[in-house]
């Protein structure tokens, strides 16, 4: 696996206040992570935590302001004018919608205050980091139509409009998809990626397309893949067509190992979160930072997505330590994971 690239967030209380550990500390060492959403679990589980245990293994002294934006463009933006009013001197952004945070960045830099765009572009940012995304969706395409074998008609569930990286996922699908032989009966852009939306679009095309005749279901993450799974279930399938996903959420590897979803895409969140503090705090301690590419003109770290299907789960998600055998392997899966070789 290559690597080049970036950030993590998490999500934040209810609310959206700053962490205990830093909200309005002084100015000079204070690092504001703003976070899009709660819906997707790999933010609070993984992103947030990972990157405030690297920060503070590379900068002691350094003070964390944490945000999530709960979906709300509007809402993200006060908080970024929050942080640099209470002293922060780099913010970390994973924008909810990447155009208006434009904006953000246009503050950000009128302040003096750097900005990295963590995994989704932001216009006008100081380093932007994150997986290859087009790449993400060209995999999640070729995964379906060998699982499909190149055959049938699919159902298309793509992310928020708002988000720059759905476009990314949905043009890199679409140009493994649009080339095959599979016929994309219908397609949704999800306007929050939320699993219950997912169901929803779902079940309203079971009712126009019989469940027996979808070949297979491109879901551009692992929470649309189980609003998905949970409207096919409802309809009566009992043997699930070829499911996408992204993001390798712990019930998506479950639903993998007993062959309720196809795949999912794996992006190493630890290696994006540490590279995002070590870039984070070197602009904090003044130095230099150094290794990046060029992306739409903003230094950038690119990394390499992952597929993981039944086949190699153990191999990926295991052996990294991203989940432990036993987590996957409760007793509802245990059987599933003894023939997948996890357990």
């Amino acid at each position: 696996m290559t690597a080049a690239a970036v950030l993590s967030l998490g999500a934040l209380a209810a609310c959206g206040s700053n962490s205990d550990d830093g909200g309005s500390g002084g100015k000079g060492k204070t690092i504001a992570l703003l976070l899009p959403e709660t819906k997707t679990t790999r933010y609070e589980a993984f992103d947030k935590p990972l990157f405030e245990k690297k920060m503070k293994e590379l900068c002691s002294d350094c003070k964390l302001n944490y945000l999530n934006a709960d979906q709300d463009a509007s809402k993200q933006q006060q908080q970024a004018e929050s942080a640099i009013t209470n002293g922060a001197s780099v913010l970390v952004l994973d924008p909810v919608d990447g155009k208006a945070a434009a904006g953000v960045a246009k503050s950000a830099k009128s302040s003096k205050v750097p900005v990295l765009a963590y995994d989704r572009f932001v216009e006008g940012a100081d380093y932007y980091l994150s997986f290859d995304n087009e790449t993400v969706g060209m995999k999640q395409g070729e995964a379906l139509v060998k699982a499909t074998g190149d055959k049938g008609e699919i159902l298309m569930l793509n992310g928020a409009p708002t988000d720059p990286n759905a476009a990314q996922f949905k043009k890199g699908a679409h140009g493994v998809l649009d080339k095959s032989n599979l016929k994309i009966a219908a397609e949704y852009d999800n306007p929050d990626w939320t699993p219950e939306n997912a169901q929803k679009f779902t079940s309203s095309q079971l009712n126009k397309i019989d469940p027996a005749d979808v070949a297979g279901v491109y879901a551009a993450n692992d929470g649309q893949a189980g609003g998905v799974y949970a409207a096919l279930r409802a309809a009566g399938v009992k043997k699930m067509p070829p499911i996408t996903g992204q993001d390798a959420e712990l019930a998506a590897i479950q639903r993998i190992v007993s062959g309720q979803q196809y795949m999912t895409i794996y992006k190493p969140i630890k290696i994006q979160a540490d590279k995002a503090a070590e870039t984070a705090v070197a602009i904090v301690n003044g130095d230099d930072v150094t290794g990046t590419t060029d992306f739409q003109g903003v230094k950038s770290f690119i990394f390499d997505p992952v597929v993981v299907t039944k086949d190699n789960v153990k191999d990926t998600v295991v052996a990294d330590g991203f989940y432990k055998a036993d987590q996957i392997c409760t007793a509802d899966y245990a059987d599933a994971c003894k023939d997948a070789g996890v357990s």
